[in-house]
């Protein structure tokens, strides 16, 4: 499915982004190339395969053990316009949605 310079619009106005008119030709293209990605894993013959097949098995392949390379919170949110208790504050991505 080739994705057009309209349709390109239409999605990117859903997904609340600003694409510039001269990049729109660029971004339907993508989107065909995506698209056309997921069309040939559609092709696949995968009837007889569990879910879960290519999932490793027998849980993580590491124990989750702290790394002594990893940030303490304090250090990793001193620098963020809005921190609390070691945790980034970031406005709402999503108006409130009635169910």
């Amino acid at each position: 499915m080739a994705i057009d310079r309209a349709e390109a619009a239409r999605i990117a106005a859903l997904a609340r982004l600003s694409i510039p008119e001269d990049e729109l030709d660029r971004v339907a293209a993508q989107l065909s190339q995506v698209l056309g990605f997921v069309e040939r894993l559609s092709a696949l013959d995968l009837a007889g395969l569990e879910p879960t097949a290519f999932a490793p098995a027998g849980g993580p392949l590491r124990p989750d053990e702290p790394d002594p390379r990893t940030l303490p919170p304090g250090t990793a949110t001193e620098g963020a316009p809005e921190a609390e208790d070691g945790y980034f504050l970031v406005p709402p991505v999503l108006e409130a949605l009635e169910p």
